[in-house]
């Protein structure tokens, strides 16, 4: 039994049976009469749209003859209220949320401090008490943008055991210092970390992983280039050593190499690490599905390169 859809409440809801493959939206604006496509959209963003008695926020999610669409009566009460995690995207298997900066993944041994792992553990268990999620993917505490999270163990495992079989694109946004020399390139080095717990990177083998980033130059002005960064490994601070390794280090990286911002002297000229992950698509563990996500660039690196 989900633990999305109140059963004692089944006359707040109104049914519509699915006849013939359709996307959500599309069936929605054909079912409800006069509805807007805004309104069709603040349906699923309030969480109020259920499929097959799962709530359901992807407005093309695809719908098959002989499932049932419900619509709520009100908006759900289970809603994640967080000033560091945006929920994105939700089923019964997994998580997609945006991560602001500033705040860590997952707790370091020891530590108390609220992580987006303990938030969406707080957010699920108000749900069902005995859930939890499982990291299935990190980012760094300065950098922000879209996370994903498995409800199972063996949904995480799926994922780490078939990573590159099931994630088909991870992007990130970056902007860096200086004026980028090529439009496109590729970085590859073999990264490790020293006793300091500073990742350095070689060109010959080091004992530690070998890491390739593909670079595309979007912009540059002020001083700053827009870089779009591509990963065919996710090594522990890839993307920062290699724009280090190009001299061309990411605007707030004060760990691997960010010196100056636009005035000269040594303050964070957008107050924070400009990397964002902006871009996930990944095929769903269990239906096949492709699942594209992307956020919009921080307003920090807008006003930047503005």
């Amino acid at each position: 039994m989900s633990s999305y859809f109140d059963y004692k409440a089944a006359n707040h809801y109104t049914d519509y049976p699915v006849k013939e493959p359709a996307e959500l939206m599309q069936f929605l604006m054909n079912k409800i009469s006069g509805i807007s496509r805004t309104r069709a959209k603040e349906l699923l963003s309030q969480r109020m749209v259920y499929v097959d008695k799962e709530i359901v926020t992807q407005y093309n999610y695809p719908l098959h003859a002989g499932q049932l669409v419900q619509i709520s009566k009100k908006r759900h009460v289970h809603i994640l209220n967080s000033r560091w995690v945006r929920l994105v995207y939700e089923d019964a298997f997994l998580l997609v949320v945006e991560k602001k900066q500033g705040i860590l993944t997952n707790a370091l041994p020891g530590d108390r401090r609220e992580n987006v792992k303990s938030i969406l553990d707080e957010y699920v268990k108000r749900q069902n008490k005995a859930f939890s999620v499982h990291t299935v993917h990190r980012l760094d505490k300065g950098t922000s943008g879209l996370l994903l999270f498995a409800k199972r163990r063996d949904i995480q495992k799926t994922f780490t055991d078939n990573w590159k079989d099931i994630v088909t694109d991870r992007r990130y946004i970056a902007v860096v210092q200086g004026e980028m020399e090529k439009d496109s390139g590729t970085v590859t080095s073999w990264l490790n970390d020293n006793k300091m717990f500073v990742t350095y990177s070689s060109q010959e083998d080091n004992g530690g992983k070998f890491a390739a980033t593909h670079y595309r130059t979007l912009k540059r002005k002020n001083g700053f280039s827009l870089v779009e960064l591509k990963l065919d490994t996710g090594r522990k601070n890839q993307i920062r050593v290699h724009m280090q390794d190009l001299h061309h280090p990411i605007v707030g990286d004060f760990k691997y190499g960010s010196t100056l911002d636009r005035y000269g002297d040594c303050h964070d000229a957008a107050g924070r690490i400009c990397l964002h992950a902006f871009r996930l698509a990944f095929r769903h563990p269990i239906t096949g599905e492709l699942l594209q996500f992307e956020t919009p660039y921080p307003a920090e690196f807008t006003r930047l390169m503005a």
